[in-house]
């Protein structure tokens, strides 16, 4: 069975980098709301230009397939192994969210759409742009109760 989309790279990475992003993503929305209005609007703009991790990987395997297929026609044949290679790892990433780069990527800290989008949804509830939606009559203080709000 395929896992989903918005949950394949997160379920099939080191849980001990899933927290690091996650504790990152909490300090980043912490710091971002005690210092308020005009950080926050520069956050959201840095959210919009980050890499997610499917963004990254396309890049990594096409950079990898052109080397491969360069040095396959100019060197030996041999190096055309590794665009197939490649090919096959990003199928195997397209169907279960799980390849070799992957491991390091995130261990880099590299966000999946799904996590950026987290951030920067919650720095908008921060920002004041659902005010006037009465979603919730409590008053969110912890940063993870934000998040796990978010998330459901």
């Amino acid at each position: 069975m395929l896992p989903e989309t918005t949950s394949r790279v997160a379920e099939h990475s080191d849980e001990a980098a899933n927290q690091r992003i996650r504790r990152r993503t909490e300090n980043n929305i912490e710091l971002y709301r005690a210092a308020g209005g005009e950080f926050i609007e520069r956050r959201l703009a840095e959210l919009d230009r980050e890499w997610d991790i499917e963004r990254l990987l396309e890049a990594n395997a096409a950079s990898v397939v052109l080397a491969g297929l360069f040095l396959g026609v100019t060197v030996s044949r041999k190096w055309l192994v590794l665009p197939v290679a490649v090919g096959g790892f990003l199928l195997q990433h397209a169907l279960q969210g799980w390849c070799p780069p992957l491991i390091w990527f995130r261990r880099l800290g590299i966000r999946t759409s799904t996590e950026i989008d987290l951030e920067r949804f919650s720095l908008k509830v921060l920002r004041g742009d659902f005010a006037d939606l009465a979603i919730d009559s409590g008053v969110k203080t912890d940063i993870s109760e934000v998040l796990d709000a978010v998330e459901r």
